[in-house]
Formats: structure tokens, sequence, C-alpha cells
């Protein structure tokens, strides 16, 4: 008899969504799906509106990263416009970029996926929250919130305020760096520094606690894309996509981002309102191929810009990047190596904001190139904390949006993610008694990635589930709530 179980809603993620997990008639996991079930429609409703309003209108897709948005969004404009924004105003916009990387992966890292790794994954639920965390590790849940800050502080002191800049805009940006900003982003430095080299130690001592996890959370072959420099440095802002596959070997290079649609395809599943991109090359993996290596299913974000890049460029993090690959044997397939890889993604942040702090260009009133409408059709693209975001805009001669499609980092890792949901189900669980802790390695599986599907939050301290499993004639024939 054919049976499923429904855990709904999955906690401790920026959105809403659900996982079923399917058993046999023996009582082993034969599936698993990850459902996005919440639908937003930005790519239809912004529509008919000005170039000019996209970046402040697409900010508002997310509460956690607006400024990856607010970039590629004022990308695609530049192209529109046909300009080569000024140098100072790129630099300014790499800044703010590096601030939204660090504050996004600080509250994965520290507030989300933290309870599951220092509590423990079978700890009391109730109390495997951030607040749980404070009371058991009050110095690194506070130094988790101090380097938060720091990211936030950078955005607030370029764009005005830390949620929602209206600041990157077509053609440049409108505020420069104050002075009295630049020295309260230097004072700030030392103390990030040395917060997230205690935390990459401490994540360091804890894999021996967790070599299970690490060979059954998404540990499969896939490709992994990112952005990388002509010489293959680690990029974050800019350069061209590279795609890398599970055994290390480049399979393309230099691919202009505008030309996206030669490489991605999008797909999409009748049970999620998330769109599931894939390799165009190698076509849509179905369940047979998802663990096959001429496979089209790939990852983004910080594992694969880790995987995908010879080097990042700065010497702390280029440090930390050798021993991640050695613990990793060479490319590194697990994806519980993205917490590993935030850590190291935030001190490579921290150091390249110690190194263009000083650029005085950041000082430059020449912040913005005018000009009209001078293409029809653009693409901008640049990498989010969770990954390589694309905003693809079509105008009419007066600026206003034709058409807009929107490449979402976490709808690149669907596949990935619902093929992390089902392993681990396989492994962990066996029958119908469900023991929580294992329950919550499959959830916690889902928050390696960090999904970003509305960026709402669900209620502090609550950690909702509701599990039914269900017999193949739709009779509920178990359910559990917890709290």
């Amino acid at each position: 008899m054919s049976q499923k179980i429904i855990i709904d809603p999955v906690t401790r993620i920026e959105g809403h969504a659900k996982i079923s997990i399917y058993l046999d008639d023996n009582g082993q996991v034969s599936d698993a799906r990850f459902h996005v079930t919440e639908f937003r429609g930005f790519e239809k409703f912004c529509e008919g509106r000005p170039l000019w309003e996209m970046p402040g209108i697409t900010a508002r897709i997310c509460g956690i990263c607006p400024v990856s948005h607010l970039l590629a969004s004022a990308k695609a404009g530049d192209r529109i416009l046909a300009v080569t924004i000024p140098k100072a105003a790129e630099k300014l916009r790499r800044l703010m970029n590096l601030g939204q990387i660090i504050q996004s992966h600080a509250l994965s890292f520290f507030h989300l996926s933290a309870p599951d790794l220092l509590l423990g994954m079978d700890s009391n639920p109730q109390k495997r929250n951030v607040f749980g965390l404070i009371a058991a590790e009050p110095e690194l849940a506070r130094g988790g919130i101090r380097l938060r800050q720091f990211g936030q502080e950078i955005i607030e002191q370029l764009g005005g305020r830390k949620i929602h800049p209206s600041w990157a805009i077509p053609g440049g940006v409108r505020e420069p760096l104050s002075i009295e900003g630049r020295t309260h982003i230097q004072n700030r430095i030392p103390e990030a520094r040395t917060i997230i080299l205690d935390a990459l130690g401490r994540f360091k001592r804890l894999l021996n606690d967790y070599q299970k996890e690490v060979q059954t959370f998404g540990n499969f072959p896939s490709l992994f894309m990112g952005l990388v420099t002509p010489d293959g440095l680690w990029e974050h802002y800019d350069g061209h996509i590279r795609f890398v596959d599970s055994a290390g070997n480049i399979i393309a290079d230099k691919l202009d981002p505008t030309n996206y649609q030669e490489f991605i395809g999008e797909a999409v599943q009748p049970d999620s309102y998330l769109k599931s991109p894939y390799y165009r090359p190698l076509g849509y993996p179905d369940q047979s191929d998802y663990c096959s290596l001429d496979s089209g299913i790939y990852r983004v974000g910080p594992l694969a810009r880790l995987n995908i890049c010879s080097h990042i460029g700065t010497p702390l993090a280029d440090a930390e990047l050798r021993e991640f690959r050695h613990r990793g044997k060479g490319t590194v397939t697990s994806s519980f190596f993205y917490h590993y890889a935030r850590l190291i993604e935030i001190l490579a942040c921290i150091e390249r904001i110690e190194i263009i702090i000083d650029d005085s260009d950041l000082m430059s009133t020449k912040l913005r190139a005018d000009a009209g409408i001078n293409q029809l059709e653009a693409v901008g693209c640049s990498e989010a904390p969770r990954g390589t975001l694309f905003h693809h805009y079509q105008v009419d001669e007066n600026g206003l949006l034709q058409k807009v499609n929107l490449i979402i980092a976490t709808g690149q890792n669907n596949l990935a993610m619902n093929r992390t949901v089902a392993q681990i189900a396989r492994h962990f669980i066996h029958g119908s008694e469900i023991p929580e802790g294992m329950l919550n390695r499959v959830e916690a599986g889902i928050r390696a990635f960090d999904p970003c599907l509305s960026c709402s939050t669900h209620a502090a301290g609550q950690m909702p589930l509701h599990i039914q499993l269900v017999d193949v004639d739709g009779s509920v024939v178990n359910e559990v709530w917890r709290e």
C-alpha cells in the first residue's frame, strides 16, 4: 500500500513550502518532493511599469536580499540605456553587495541553521531555535547578530536604510559614501573578522560530529554554476558564467549572461510554484538521471561559487578555500558544506571590504551616466547570496516594460533541493514511525540551501509542523502536530 508523509510547513526558511515523502508498499522511501506553495507574480505585474522604477519595485521581491534584485535590475537598466556607469558607481555597488552577502549569510548560518548544528539535530524542537541558541551559546549568538548588523550597516551607510534602499538606478547610484560612513565601516572590520574566524573554527570542529549528514545531505554529482572573472577569480557582481562538473572539469566557460537562454532552460512542475531551471545542453533531468554526470541538474550559491573559481584573491579566504577543498577531496559535492562555504564567503567579503574601503573613488560625486532608451531588451546578472540572479527586461521606446523574466537563485537549486530531500529521507526514514529528529534532518537538508521563497519569516521561536501519513486511497492513517 503506497503511503506518503507530508511536512507542512517547512520551518526556519524564508517563505512557505512543504515536503511530501512517499513510501512504497514496504514502508521504504520511494521519492520525496519539495513544494513551494506560495505565488508572487512579480514577472507579470511589473509589465507596464517604467524602467526607472524597476530597481525599487523588484527589490520588494525580497526582504532578506533586496540589494541583490536592486543591483541586477539596475544592471539591466544600464544595458537598456547602453551606458558604462562611472567607476565610482560600480565600486559602490560592489561594496553594497559585499555587505548584502555578509548580512544574508550571517542570518542563514547563525539564526536559521546554527540551532541544528550547535544544539543538535535531535534536540528539543521547542528549544531548537535562535532563542535556545542564545541561552546555550550566548557569545556565538551575539557574534552572529553583530556580524549581520555589520553587513546591514554597510547597506544603510550607502543607501540610507538597511532594507529596500532606493539607491542603485539605471546608469549608476544616487549617493556617494560619506566620510563618516567610511570611517564607521573601517572601525567595524576588526570585530567582524574576529567573529567569522571564530565561527569557522567552531564549525570545522563540529564536522566530526556530522559525518553522516555530510555524506547524506545532498551529496551527489551535479553541475555547479556561477560568475567568475576572466582569469577564474571568485566574483560576486560581474564577470562571465562558468559551469563545472562534479569531477572539477570546466564544461562551459566565458558564457555571456545576456545569452542565458542558450544554456539555461526553464521547466515547471505541477506541484510547485517554483520554476526548475536546468543546463540546456544536457537537457531536463528525469527521475532516472538525477544523479548522473550527464544530467542538466546544477547548483548555484556559495558552494557552487567556491567550486567553480580558481581562487578567491584574498589571503585568509584563500587559505580557508584550500582547506575546504582538501576536506571535500577536490570538488565539494555535499550540500551540507553550503554552511561551510557561507562562512568562507563572509570572510572573503570582509577582506574585500577592507581593500575597497580605502579607494578614493568611493568619495567621488560622479556617480551616474545620463542617457535615454537606447536598447529595447537587456539582461542584468549578479551574484545574490543564494546564487546567480538574472533580470531580463523588454521595453518599448518609452521605457515601459513589455516583458519581464526573472531567474532566481533558489529556483536554480530547485532540482537539487528535491534530490537532497529524497536522499536524506531514504537514509533516515524507515517505516511509518518517524522520530522528530529524522524529520528535522529532512528540513535541515533544505535549510542548507537557504532557500528564499518570498523572504517572509515565521513567528519567532515557533516551529509549527503538521505531518500526515496517507494511504493509497487518500485516507489519513496517522498524523502528528508540532506546535
